[in-house]
């Protein structure tokens, strides 16, 4: 893919970091989404977020980066807005989430496949139409329940380890992907 702008669109890229607002669910599990994302940015040297799209929103001369503000759930009533603003193409549409089917440290990076009952890419995948957008899946471990109530009080807990180096290897697994193409 090329760096170059695509489709007479204002960026190439859309980076998503999915998580919650508020102090409440900072530095959460559920949040290393937006972490991430504000890793990216910083590298990035793109200028300070401001409100846009539902979301805190920066943007460089070929990425753009977009935490939604609508809760986890309702993370593509964000998106699905700023990609048709953007005129990015899916295929240059990259969320960056939480995820409990891998061990805490690992990074994988697909394009598609199933949502795993994560109800940020659910509401990625309505609002932009169409599950064939690329993930940067951040290894948070899981809880040794599977009970529904046990996993989400799981992914909404602080991390029992520091998370700064798993931050920072899917921030350059990141930055590898919107430089490169």
């Amino acid at each position: 893919m090329s760096l170059f702008r695509r489709g007479g669109g204002k960026a190439d890229w859309l980076v998503v970091g999915l998580g919650n607002p508020g102090d409440r669910y900072a530095r959460t599990r559920h949040n290393v989404g937006f972490e991430v994302a504000k890793l990216l940015a910083d590298r990035l040297g793109l200028p300070k977020f401001k409100n846009k799209f539902g979301g805190l929103y920066s943007e460089g001369k070929r990425v753009a980066v977009l935490l939604p503000q609508t809760y986890m759930n309702e993370s593509g009533n964000s998106v699905g807005p700023a990609r048709g603003a953007l005129g990015v193409d899916l295929d240059h549409v990259i969320a960056v989430h939480d995820e409990i089917d891998l061990p805490f440290g690992k990074v994988e990076v697909r394009t598609g496949g199933g949502l795993a009952g994560h109800n940020g890419l659910k509401s990625l995948k309505r609002g932009l139409g169409s599950g064939e957008f690329t993930r940067v899946r951040v290894g948070v471990g899981r809880p040794e329940s599977p009970d529904p109530e046990i996993v989400s009080r799981y992914v909404l807990g602080r991390f029992d380890r520091d998370p700064q180096e798993l931050i920072e290897m899917a921030a350059r697994e990141l930055e590898r992907r919107v430089t490169l193409g």
